[in-house]
């Protein structure tokens, strides 16, 4: 049978609303699953709040298979970069198939934060229980017997839980001397100073006589309350990327840029690449903090540094073959930004990603869209912050249809189209007839004179539905990292869709 000549006409109904209201399609469960688990950070959005967000979570996991489920908590950590969502699948995998999440628990429990995350996850009750049982406290006590001392010691910053609760929790059966020390120091038992790690030793020493002792190579959290501003300057030279990322308005209240060489030292780390792709930053965490020193005594050569950086964070976005065409949604629900620990709105994560594939395809073709659509005219040589910048403005509805409208309108020509949207498109399309979304039928016109032309939707936010479903030609995939674009780039040589490739993941 010819489908071409059998098409439902007025293209394929959709089958539910968006959080917007309107028309939209469903995803699967897995597709769904992944666009929560690859976007959510459980912190309210435009359309939806955390506690809805981890319920959905919930509700999804419980549909899908949990070897899907462990696949999917293994992307989410190694590829994704996340934090909470990869533990709440491997907490929801612990009441499940216990074996299975042992199998997966170190490739996603690989610092101690990700360990508390979990030990709290688990004892929330957001699993159906609220104490860790008999398997996952053997498996926190199994990865705690396998670390060194000084990497217990160098991870046990933070509380909700702290490392001493978990200690206190699990009573992990000490592999050494210098582990059952550690753990009697770190839940306030008596101890031996001389069978502690060196690096504890250390610390305490300072801890003595914080004047004339050499700061340890430790996280300055330990160290802020005894630092004085020349020991802050050991600090921004010894500490992670991450660290230094986060505390340049610590270092300059400290006066750290104004000794000699600093400057230097922290922008010289801020653009090493190793140490960026060793941090697992997300493009708008250094967004974040390039804005956040905006308006700051902070050095130029710093702060361009994290211009730098932001370059290395999205080095993997691919070069695509033929004309491109990059849609960046700058409508109102795009304005909102997520919760208190980012000061980053969706529009500017947006411009971010188009700004970043621009860079990448300098030919490309830029098109902004709200209600309406217009094309922007930027120099790709320019760096990624600077036009990420020109692209966060704020306009009002949302059709993501207007995009490709544009395109159609005007004749242009385009072998990959690649969207950047919250997918909260509500602007009906204007023929009656039509039961599909706006998109879906400015799609289908577009198709007839490009028909070698692939669409790529990237969702940026936390959504149950999309514009336009997945087949041969179309790919929907969520996140923040730039391994959205191996996906984007996968798709585009025919190797599979999203969903598929999480399925692909080993473990």
């Amino acid at each position: 049978m010819n489908n071409d000549l059998f098409q439902t006409k007025g293209g394929k109904p959709t089958n539910t609303t968006n959080a917007a209201g309107g028309k939209a399609y469903k995803r699967s469960d897995k597709h769904e699953l992944a666009q929560y688990v690859m976007t959510g950070i459980f912190q309210n959005t435009f359309y939806a709040s955390a506690k809805e967000q981890l319920d959905v979570v919930i509700d999804l996991a419980s549909k899908v298979d949990d070897l899907f489920l462990a696949k999917l908590a293994v992307q989410a950590r190694q590829k994704g970069f996340m934090k909470d969502s990869p533990v709440v699948l491997l907490a929801i995998l612990s009441t499940r198939d216990i074996k299975l999440a042992e199998s997966i628990f170190d490739k996603v429990v690989d610092n101690g934060k990700m360990l508390r995350n979990y030990v709290q996850v688990m004892r929330s009750g957001v699993t159906g229980r609220t104490s860790l049982g008999s398997g996952p406290k053997r498996l926190v006590k199994d990865w705690l017997a396998k670390k060194p001392a000084e990497f217990i010691f160098k991870n046990s910053i933070g509380n909700d839980p702290s490392m001493a609760d978990v200690i206190k929790m699990v009573h992990p059966r000490p592999s050494s001397d210098e582990q059952k020390n550690l753990y009697a120091y770190l839940i306030g038992k008596p101890y031996n100073l001389k069978q502690l790690p060196d690096v504890v030793q250390q610390f305490e020493a300072f801890k003595r006589n914080p004047s004339e002792v050499e700061v340890p190579k430790i996280s300055f959290q330990f160290l802020s309350s005894y630092l004085t501003d020349d020991q802050w300057a050991d600090i921004a030279k010894n500490c992670s990327w991450t660290q230094a990322r986060m505390n340049l308005n610590t270092f300059e209240r400290h006066g750290v840029f104004n000794k000699s060489g600093m400057k230097e030292v922290v922008a010289d780390k801020l653009k090493d690449k190793n140490l960026i792709k060793r941090a697992k930053v997300f493009p708008y965490q250094i967004m974040s903090a390039y804005l956040a020193t905006e308006n700051s005594n902070i050095p130029s050569s710093v702060t361009n540094a994290l211009q730098d950086a932001l370059d290395v964070s999205v080095e993997n976005i691919p070069t695509f073959d033929g004309d491109v065409v990059v849609c960046n949604d700058v409508s109102g629900s795009m304005s909102g930004n997520w919760g208190r620990r980012s000061t980053v709105t969706p529009t500017q994560i947006a411009g971010l990603f188009s700004s970043a594939i621009l860079n990448k395809n300098e030919d490309a073709t830029l098109v902004s869209f709200d209600t309406s659509a217009r094309i922007q005219k930027l120099n790709a040589r320019d760096s990624v912050m600077t036009n990420a910048k020109k692209l966060a403005q704020h306009g009002g509805g949302t059709d993501c249809g207007a995009a490709i409208r544009l395109l159609n309108e005007k004749g242009i020509k385009a072998d990959c189209i690649v969207m950047v949207s919250d997918n909260e498109s509500w602007v009906q399309y204007k023929k009656a007839s039509w039961r599909g979304t706006s998109i879906d039928g400015e799609w289908r016109k577009f198709k007839k004179n490009n028909p070698k032309a692939k669409l790529v939707l990237i969702d940026i936010d936390a959504g149950r539905t999309t514009q336009l479903a997945d087949s041969k030609d179309v790919l929907n995939v969520g996140g923040f990292s730039d391994q959205v674009f191996n996906v984007v780039n996968a798709f585009m040589k025919g190797d599979g869709h999203w969903v598929k490739q999480i399925e692909d993941t080993e473990i």
